[in-house]
């Protein structure tokens, strides 16, 4: 398929995910990678619209509308990069050759405010075993029911095994 660049129309991943929307920003939490994502106003606004159905340009003006600021497309691009490095897209962002690739700062400097960039911020978070604490009352090590917490009972408190 030979799209243009500005016609490209991503998809956002569904499965596995958490998504909890807030009054000015979006998380995500994979929990296929156990990694929990913050996205700014604005990356949230692009991925909620990386349906499969609306292309660069219609985010770029979407976007345009909601900031009524002029968007460039290269801010769209540089989003969808950060969402596909994420894993939050179906299918990695394959760049037509007609858009270069620009840095942060680059970015910056040719829209001017760092503010009015895409962002998502994103941090390992620990599986529910790591984050289990043996701090369970026992009164034998066979009470202690905690994974990992097998460990024996101390003065009646679960230890790690």
């Amino acid at each position: 398929m030979n799209e243009r660049a500005s016609e490209f129309m991503p998809r956002a991943r569904k499965d596995g995910l958490v998504v909890r929307e807030l009054s000015d920003e979006l998380l995500v939490y994979d929990r296929e990678r156990n990694k929990a994502h913050c996205l700014n106003q604005r990356a949230a606004l692009i991925w909620k619209h990386c349906d499969g159905l609306t292309s660069v340009s219609q985010m770029s003006a979407l976007l345009h509308e909601r900031t009524e600021a002029p968007v460039d497309e290269q801010v769209i691009w540089y989003a969808l990069d950060q969402l596909a490095k994420d894993y939050l897209l179906e299918k990695r962002v394959k760049r037509p050759a007609e858009v270069g690739r620009l840095s942060r700062r680059e970015l910056i400097q040719r829209i001017g405010v760092a503010a009015s960039i895409p962002l998502v911020a994103s941090v390992f978070a620990p599986t529910v075993f790591a984050a289990a604490s043996c701090t369970q009352t026992c009164v034998l090590p066979a009470t202690c029911s905690v994974p990992g917490c097998q460990g024996g009972c101390v003065s009646g408190i679960c230890q790690p095994g």
